[in-house]
């Protein structure tokens, strides 16, 4: 074990955080500790990137056998950030960095890889270099599509955009454009041209053992705005030859036709989702010219939603899928056994997945954890069946008393039963309690069960806290899916107020004391709620909210989805009846708005448009203004302190005694 080394230096990492105003507000507003993690192809050595202090980022790499630790690499956050980090060999890593820059009112992202050695040494960039030529800059830096071996080959499959440049005065420039697949060495930085680039090209997938497979391609209209079909193709072993595939169409937040994630070059197939009976199903189509295509895991109930890959070669070893917890269906029966087998081990954490495996497959990197267990990391050995502990996620909580999760139902007005999960405050006995309703972002998204920094602060503080999967909600189907959470605003809202209603009803809730908390769609739900009913909650905090519809379409305008973000919002009496902003005189509760100014998600103005108006209409705002951040505020003194202004905001506005 070496969960003392790394997690010494993880201190040291986070000494210099300033401390908030209480221990709870500091302890969950800090970032997991684990951002990201891999396992170096020989499998004695982990990647391990964590926050640093601040909104910082850090690169460790640490040694199980031997308990060594090494920081080498660092991000400052502003604007510079370190996502990812995976092993290209057993002494080189490959580390995404991104960034958001401000370009006038727009937010732009931008991305690059980078290559260094395991001792922080010979870092290199790993992407055509634009010149004084080329007519604009790429903002995708390119996306490591395969590993290789990654023992003695330092080369890797990735896809790079081209820019073209100018020909004016030169017979040298390059009229090279869109996105094409390159095998760089990142090392020496030698490129071979794999696929050349195409215009329209936006995807590519490997086999995992260096054969590009698929393509996907997406035109563009007279305004430069995407459109709304993906044309995905295939090569036949051996052959050079593009065959098409499938064609995904899509409409607004709904999309038709199989979508390819994954090849599977021993059985000669892509697996990938389309939809069936009105639910995700898993389908593999064959790659050998036949057209033929088998479902492979399908449910009546609820979508299947994700692959379960291991190892270098991305793997395909099964699909998961939610019910009231995520479970996976294994096809590889070796690799089942070995899962339930860990489920044994350790029976108090139920969420285990594989996160990565040596190139072998005789070392497997873990996760576990639960609802009231924010999870750890563990090295697995098949030969020695020694699993040992590699860091805990969130060791900040290790002392801390957390709530238990129980997935519920409750019914709308319209009788529909609404999923949901419900944390009471620890040692509770669940009644006349001050309650929120916190639903989730999205809107195309869900909840799950399992550890939820927020809701869990939230339970520490004394507030039961409901969570619910109202009807826009991903994974139930198209027919719950409705017409998404903006066009169908009315009836997804209402499932969160009729939240907050079953909360009174079954007594867990005091109604003078119900309030709403949520972050981007769910700071749109927490304010459009109180347009819906005013009377209801008696505070809502919105962190980095949807605050105006036509804002939102507006802020897309300069960008290649804006039809795609369009179409989502629709037109009709349901944009200006649909945006919090627009109602802002209905507003009885005090509001509390929590904003990054480099969000490339929600702009900033949108909390500012609705602070503006309801401080116009008379009504009770404030809104909180971070510098530098986007939308997730990752930043660990932020959070804590934001979590410490919503609970004096929350004790305040529910007449509850200070905090202890």
């Amino acid at each position: 074990m070496i969960r003392s080394s790394i997690v010494a230096t993880a201190m040291l990492l986070v000494a210099h955080q300033a401390e908030a105003k209480s221990d709870a507000a500091a302890r969950f507003g800090a970032r997991e500790d684990v951002q990201q993690i891999s396992l170096s192809p020989d499998g004695k050595r982990v990647a391990i990137v964590q926050p640093a202090s601040g909104r910082g980022m850090a690169l460790l790499i640490a040694s199980p056998d031997t308990g060594a630790v090494q920081s080498v690499l660092r991000a400052s956050g502003d604007p510079d950030r370190l996502t990812s980090c995976r092993w290209a060999t057993n002494d080189r890593l490959t580390c995404e960095i991104e960034m958001i820059v401000s370009d006038g009112s727009d937010k732009l992202s931008y991305s690059r890889i980078i290559a260094v050695d395991a001792d922080g040494k010979n870092l290199k960039l790993l992407m055509n270099q634009t010149t004084s030529r080329s007519l604009g800059v790429a903002q995708d830096g390119g996306q490591v599509i395969d590993w290789q071996t990654g023992q003695q080959d330092a080369s890797v499959l990735m896809t790079q955009v081209y820019v073209p440049e100018a020909t004016t005065g030169t017979h040298m420039a390059s009229e090279r454009q869109g996105m094409g697949v390159d095998r760089i060495d990142t090392v020496t930085l030698k490129r071979t041209r794999v696929e050349s680039p195409l215009p329209d090209a936006v995807e590519y997938i490997s086999d995992g053992r260096g054969a590009v497979r698929i393509m996907a391609t997406r035109g563009s209209d007279s305004g430069g705005y995407l459109k709304n079909e993906v044309h995905y193709f295939y090569r036949a072993k051996g052959s050079h030859q593009w065959r098409p595939l499938s064609t995904v169409i899509y409409n607004g937040d709904v999309s038709t036709g199989f979508s390819p994630l994954a090849v599977d070059s021993d059985h000669d197939v892509a697996y990938g989702f389309d939809a069936t009976n009105g639910h995700t199903a898993l389908f593999a189509m064959a790659l050998d010219g036949s057209d033929k295509r088998e479902p492979v895991l399908t449910r009546n109930d609820v979508d299947i939603d994700d692959l379960v890959r291991i190892g270098r070669q991305n793997r395909v070893v099964g699909a998961s899928f939610v019910t009231d917890r995520r479970q996976v269906e294994f096809f590889d029966p070796a690799v089942s056994k070995i899962v339930q087998s860990l489920s044994r081990a350790l029976p108090k954490l139920p969420l285990i997945s594989i996160v990565d495996a040596s190139a072998d497959e005789s070392r497997l990197l873990l996760f576990a954890g639960s609802d009231t267990d924010p999870g750890h990391y563990y090295l697995f050995d098949k030969a020695t069946h020694q699993l040992s502990e590699v860091l805990p996620v969130r060791p900040q909580l290790a002392n801390m008393v957390l709530s238990p999760v129980k997935p519920i139902t409750f019914p709308a007005a319209d009788g529909t039963m609404i999923p949901a999960y419900l944390t009471l405050p620890p040692g509770s006995d669940g009644k006349n309690l001050p309650a929120i309703v916190l639903p989730h972002g999205g809107p195309d998204a869900r909840d799950e069960w399992g550890f939820d920094w927020l809701a869990q602060f939230l339970a520490n503080r004394g507030y039961a806290v409901l969570q619910p999967n109202f009807r826009g909600s991903t994974g139930y189907g198209e027919a719950y899916f409705a017409k998404n959470g903006f066009q169908s605003w009315r009836i997804a809202i209402g499932d969160v107020t009729d939240g907050g209603r079953w909360l009174v009803k079954q007594g867990i809730a005091d109604p003078a004391k119900l309030a709403i908390v949520g972050w981007s769609y769910g700071g749109y739900a927490a304010l459009q709620s109180n347009v819906l009913d005013p009377s209801l909650f008696k505070a809502v905090i919105a962190v980095a909210p949807v605050t105006d519809l036509e804002t939102l379409r507006a802020e897309h305008e300069n960008f290649t989805d804006f039809n795609l973000v369009s179409a989502q919002i629709g037109t009709g009496a349901h944009v200006r009846a649909g945006s919090p902003a627009q109602n802002a005189a209905r507003f009885i509760a005090p509001v509390l708005i929590f904003h990054g100014d480099l969000d490339a998600n929600v702009g900033i103005g949108e909390s500012r448009l609705m602070a503006s108006r309801l401080k116009a209409a008379g009504k009770s705002v404030e809104l909180v203004e971070y510098h530098h951040l986007a939308h997730q505020l990752d930043d660990s003194n932020v959070r804590a302190e934001m979590l410490d202004k919503m609970d004096v905001f929350l004790r305040a506005s529910l007449h509850l005694p200070p905090a202890p």
